[in-house]
């Protein structure tokens, strides 16, 4: 498995999320299929596993504690605070942090969490002291890095200053580009901090497998409620999925894996986290390392995203409200 630097962190140049085993995506997967699937990524080479706190909410800790327990010490574990489970809105107070980080550690089967993000930049907390907080956990040996998630370049950089952030986490992917226009690329460069994209085969949307007719179970699967997901919005946005498919017909590769090979090629501190409870999907996540995609490749896919007007915000609006958009 190829490596790449998150900062100075190594990990394996894919990473894989664990959100949609257990949430969010449509029903929870059966857990020994969970298991199963992250211990195969495992085998496979990845050392970069991500979670959340809020993902089932909690479940998805557990499932990670779980199946990594066998090998902790070999995988880099990246889990997230930020959100009031079972209240109302965000809480990053330090206080909140060290109990949620207490709670994470005894869920993951493990004495310290690799890289801890902040999963949302709470408004009511400065982000110096969420920094400072940080900073004692990883003084206290129970947090090794720091990372921010949907985090503006303002806020990354005030950050930055406090506690030096090994990683950001945004959406990014070849229909989601946010962060090419709002700074948040430039500082992860300028600063030295790893950027990791959820969402790099937009939430599921570029792998091919959705058109207008898709269905999604608005009690399960989020994405039911995101403009981007209603029926005329996935018909809309099908040209960027057609030069996905023509790339890698002339590469013998599948659209997801064009999508993430876009991805590894866009700078070289980016490492994607694509997320699947199917060993078939993520056998094919993984191929997409050694796919090498030529100037002509990448050419045409930008080209063939400038002349569409993408259609659909990329989450509903209570969701957009939490993004910390002070550039």
């Amino acid at each position: 498995m190829k490596t790449r630097k998150l900062a100075s962190l190594e990990v394996s140049a894919l990473g894989a999320g664990a959100m949609s085993i257990s949430a969010n995506y449509g029903p929870p997967a059966d857990k020994n299929q969970g298991i199963a699937v992250l211990r195969e990524a495992h085998n496979r080479g990845v050392t970069f596993f991500d979670t959340a706190e809020v993902y089932g909410p909690y479940t998805s800790e557990e499932l990670v504690g779980e199946a990594l327990a066998p090998f902790r010490d070999k995988v880099v574990i990246a889990t997230k605070f930020g959100f009031n489970i079972g209240g109302e809105g965000l809480n990053s107070r330090p206080e909140h942090i060290r109990t949620v980080v207490e709670a994470s550690l005894k869920r993951l089967r493990t004495d310290r969490i690799d890289l801890l993000y902040q999963h949302r930049v709470d408004p009511a907390v400065p982000i110096e002291d969420v920094a400072g907080a940080v900073k004692a956990l990883i003084a206290q040996g129970k947090v090794l890095h720091f990372g921010l998630s949907e985090a503006s370049a303002r806020t990354i950089r005030r950050a930055h200053a406090v506690q030096p952030v090994t990683a950001v986490q945004t959406e990014y992917s070849v229909m989601e580009r946010d962060v090419e226009r709002n700074g948040v690329l430039n500082i992860c460069e300028e600063l030295g901090i790893g950027f990791v994209p959820w969402g790099p085969v937009g939430m599921g949307y570029l792998t091919g497998t959705m058109n207008g007719a898709t269905k999604l179970d608005p009690k399960t699967d989020f994405r039911s409620g995101f403009d981007r997901f209603t029926p005329a919005n996935l018909a809309a946005n099908q040209l960027i999925v057609d030069v996905l498919k023509t790339v890698g017909q002339r590469r013998n590769a599948t659209p997801a894996q064009v999508s993430l090979a876009w991805l590894l090629a866009q700078k070289a501190f980016i490492v994607p986290i694509p997320g699947t409870r199917n060993p078939v999907h993520l056998r094919e996540n993984l191929a997409s390392i050694d796919l090498q995609l030529n100037p002509a490749d990448l050419r045409e896919i930008d080209s063939a995203f400038a002349r569409m007007k993408l259609q659909g915000g990329r989450m509903n609006a209570d969701q957009m409200r939490i993004v910390d958009a002070d550039a």
